[in-house]
Formats: structure tokens, C-alpha cells, sequence
């Protein structure tokens, strides 16, 4: 770091319209380049040869670049100059004549002869924090800290004089609090009020603060449930109040989860929404269990279904007919308790009766189960099992490829004294008949409890 009466003094610059060259096109101007564009900054390139990223955005018309080594006059209008060439003798000579005409020059090979500094910077929602400690990669850590805490809610005020108002929904993901994203939680962090869903990540809510409100308005399957219209109500009542409020939904907003509903609501009303997706469990859960949804030649297409109410329903618009007649794999949603009329429709219209189903109860979560069976012996054996909601559906021949995932990902566990070796590859597949118990696939790694919990997979 500089001495005491060298210390530097730190400015943000407003760079939007203004001509900044760069002298150099190596892997500092990469990193260097994107940022100045963020800036709004208009980029002047000098350099014989750049990375493949510069030329990018050189042909896409971003940057201006001069494919050639720099020349005096270069920075002639220039507000700001980056010495980022090889050669120490041009970082000198360009550094040189940005002091003659009192532009700011950063020299990127020796920060000692460098009238300016970047410091590491990062952006976290509207935050952008710069740190300089005299050593990059101590800079880099602490920034990297600050913007982390920033971006997941450990750090910051709630409140300021940029307090935010109106109503955010955040889809929460398929359950693992890991699984929801940044800017659900960088928003989480800043309520005053939040109402949630059964499916929501409810372990998160015990991050909050003590003085934020917190509604539960559960909905749970054929039991007690909040009307929508107090749900609506509740979010324009709090946040006419001036208070900024957190809808937290499981899953993503939009998928199922009736957020356009209430963003209609609470705009109808005169109030501000922001809308964050979320990781819907439609793709996230089938994935925690192993499953991929589709497969080069097996699956090309997924479709995914709300059977909220059962296919010979007046009030379902779903055509099962195409449908069944579908290679692709279906996932179902709401589905537990309507799988035997699914099944029989399905198998009614064409779909084979074999065609390989699972289950998986409580997706990403530290009880999450899987069974497989077929298409025509799944829902007595969820009846068997206990299988409730919240239940994600697979069918589709995809549920033999996560079997061949399972056996190969098995093959590489270290062999334990006492333990019986693994099933052969068709314990795996699909099929009427028991075989036993085996797992299906992983979870995300790191993800929360979902990460760390064994996995309990049957088998039919």
C-alpha cells in the first residue's frame, strides 16, 4: 500500500458516452473491456492482435478496435487511458503522455508508476463496492465478501434512504433454501413483510430479521387453504402501508403458481411488482433425483402438467390424446392423487402400459424418495408406499436412462468391507415386479440438507 501522504483517493467515475482507450489486447483488456462497456463507455482498441472475446465485441460493433500497435496521439480526447500492452517501455511511454495532457492513465504492469488504481470491484443489485488494499488479491477477497453478503442478504441495511416499496414475487425453488436464487435472497433481505407459500424454502425465513412480518398462507392439499383474493388483498394492503413486501412462492412464479394473478392484482391497484424467477421443480427435482427430462435420442421434447384436476375434468384444457401419442417425457405436477385416471387415459390413447414412471415425494429435500414402477402398476404402488404431496411425476423412457446414471455413478463408490456389490444394470429398469431397494441418482452437491441427505429410492 502507499504511504500515508500517498494514499489514493478513490472517485467513481461516470464514463457513459466518453472515449476510454485501451492499449492492449490481452487477458487484462479482457477483463478490463466489459466493465467499461457496463460503463457506458465509449472503447477505443489499439493492438496488433486481441483475445478472442475482444474480437467478439469488436465485430458486434461494442468497441472500436485499431489493429495495429498504439500510436502517439492515441489518446487524444480521451477522459481515461489503460496501459495494458506487453511491453513496459509502451505502458511507460503511454503513461508518459497521458500525464502531459492530464488524463487519468491506469498502467496494468506496475501499479507503482501508475498515477490511478482500479480497485477490485463488484456489483451486488444496485451496489457497486471498490476495494484497494495495495495487494489485487487481497482486494479481490474482501470484495469478493462483501459483494457475497450483499448478493444473499448477510450484509446490508434494510432500510435507507432508497427503501424499497411495493411487492416483489420470488420463486423460491423446489424446497432446498440453496436452490433459491441471489436475487431472491438480495430482496428477502430488504422486506418488511413477507408472505409465503407451503412450497416455498420455509427454512430461509429464519434468516429474516425479527421485526419482519411474517404471513403464512399455506395451501395445503385437500385441507385448509387461503382464498387467492386474501392473498391479493394482503399483499396491497401491506404495501399501500409503505412497506416493501415478499411474495415468496415455491418453485418459479409463473409455472403453475398463479403469480400472474397476483401481479395483476397489485398493478390493478396502483402497485409496483418486481418479478424474480425461480428454479421450478418441474426440471429442478427430476434432476435432484438423477432424472434428466430429456436424452439425445431417447426424449427431444418434455411437456410439463398441472393435473390439479383429473384429465375427464370439464374445467381441464389439457389435450391427453397428443399427449399419449408423444415420444417425449411428461412430467406431472399435482399429480399424486389423480395418477390412476392419468394412467389409465394415457394408456387408453396409446401409451403403452410398460412405459417407465417415478415418483419423487419431497424433491431436494432431506426426505426426499423416488419409486419406479410402469405406467400400469404406479398408482397402486404410490397407494402402497404413501406417496403424498408434494410429488413430482416422471414418464417417459428417460427414467431408464437416470437407472444407467445410478449404475455408473455407483461404480465409482469405494468399495465397503461387508457391503454387497451393486445391482446389475437391469435393477434398474423399469418393471412390474419388485427388485428392491437402490438409488436412482444424486442431488445437487452443496445445496443445503438436500446435499447431504441420503437418498431413499424403491423400486417396482
Amino acid at each position: 500500500m502507499a504511504t500515508t501522504d500517498d494514499q489514493p483517493y478513490l472517485l467513481g467515475l461516470r464514463l457513459a458516452g466518453r472515449r476510454v482507450v485501451v492499449a492492449g489486447g490481452g487477458t487484462v483488456a479482457t477483463r478490463r473491456v466489459p466493465a467499461l462497456l457496463d460503463a457506458g463507455a465509449a472503447v477505443f482498441l489499439t493492438s496488433p492482435e486481441t483475445t478472442g472475446s475482444l474480437e467478439d465485441l469488436a465485430q458486434a460493433g461494442r468497441i472500436r478496435w485499431a489493429r495495429r500497435p498504439y500510436a502517439a496521439g492515441d489518446i487524444d480526447g480521451a477522459w481515461l487511458v489503460c496501459a495494458c500492452t506487453s511491453d513496459p517501455a509502451v505502458n511507460a511511454a503511454i503513461t508518459a503522455e497521458a500525464e502531459a495532457q492530464r488524463i487519468w492513465c491506469v498502467r496494468a504492469d506496475e501499479a507503482a508508476l501508475s498515477p490511478v488504481w482500479t480497485p477490485a470491484s463488484g456489483l451486488a443489485d444496485d451496489v457497486r463496492v471498490g476495494v484497494l488494499s495495495g495487494d489485487p488479491r487481497h482486494s479481490a477477497g474482501i470484495r469478493d465478501a462483501i459483494v457475497s453478503g450483499l448478493r444473499t442478504g448477510t450484509l446490508g441495511a434494510r432500510r435507507g434512504r432508497g427503501h424499497r416499496t411495493g411487492v416483489a414475487l420470488v420463486g423460491g425453488g423446489p424446497g432446498d433454501p440453496g436452490l433459491i436464487t441471489v436475487r431472491g435472497r438480495q430482496l428477502l433481505a430488504e422486506a418488511d413483510v413477507v408472505v409465503t407459500d407451503r412450497l416455498a424454502p420455509r427454512s430461509v425465513l429464519d434468516e429474516l430479521p425479527p421485526d419482519v412480518q411474517v404471513i403464512d398462507v399455506a395451501k395445503i392439499p385437500y385441507g385448509r387453504s387461503v382464498a387467492q383474493e386474501h392473498i391479493n388483498a394482503a399483499l396491497i394492503e401491506h404495501a399501500q402501508a409503505g412497506r416493501f413486501v415478499v411474495r415468496l412462492k415455491g418453485g418459479d412464479p409463473y409455472v403453475f403458481g398463479r403469480g400472474a394473478e397476483e401481479v395483476i392484482a397489485c398493478l390493478s391497484a396502483g402497485i409496483p411488482v418486481t418479478v424474480v424467477p425461480g428454479v421450478t421443480s418441474a426440471v429442478a427435482v427430476p434432476t435432484a433425483a438423477g432424472v434428466p427430462v430429456t436424452h439425445r435420442g431417447v426424449a427431444q421434447e418434455f411437456s410439463v402438467v398441472s393435473v390439479h384436476v383429473p384429465p375427464d375434468d370439464e374445467r381441464s384444457t389439457v389435450n391427453w390424446p397428443a399427449l399419449a401419442a408423444t415420444r417425449g417425457t411428461l412430467v406431472l405436477l399435482m399429480g399424486v392423487e389423480r395418477l390412476a385416471a392419468v394412467a389409465e387415459t394415457l394408456i387408453r390413447y396409446g401409451r403403452s402400459g410398460h412405459t417407465p414412471v417415478t415418483v419423487i415425494a419431497d424433491g431436494t429435500l432431506p426426505t426426499q424418495r423416488t419409486i419406479i414402477a410402469t405406467l400400469d402398476t404406479v398408482a397402486p404402488r404410490v397407494i402402497k408406499d404413501g406417496i403424498r404431496p408434494p410429488a413430482v411425476v416422471v414418464i417417459g423412457e428417460v427414467v431408464n436412462v437416470a437407472g444407467k446414471i445410478a449404475e455408473l455413478m455407483r461404480s465409482l463408490e469405494p468399495a465397503v468391507p461387508g457391503r454387497a456389490g451393486a445391482p446389475s444394470a437391469s435393477a434398474h429398469r423399469a418393471r412390474p415386479d419388485p427388485a428392491g431397494p437402490a438409488p436412482l441418482g444424486p442431488r445437487p452437491a452443496g445445496t443445503g440438507p438436500a446435499g447431504r441427505a441420503a437418498q431413499r429410492t424403491d423400486q417396482a
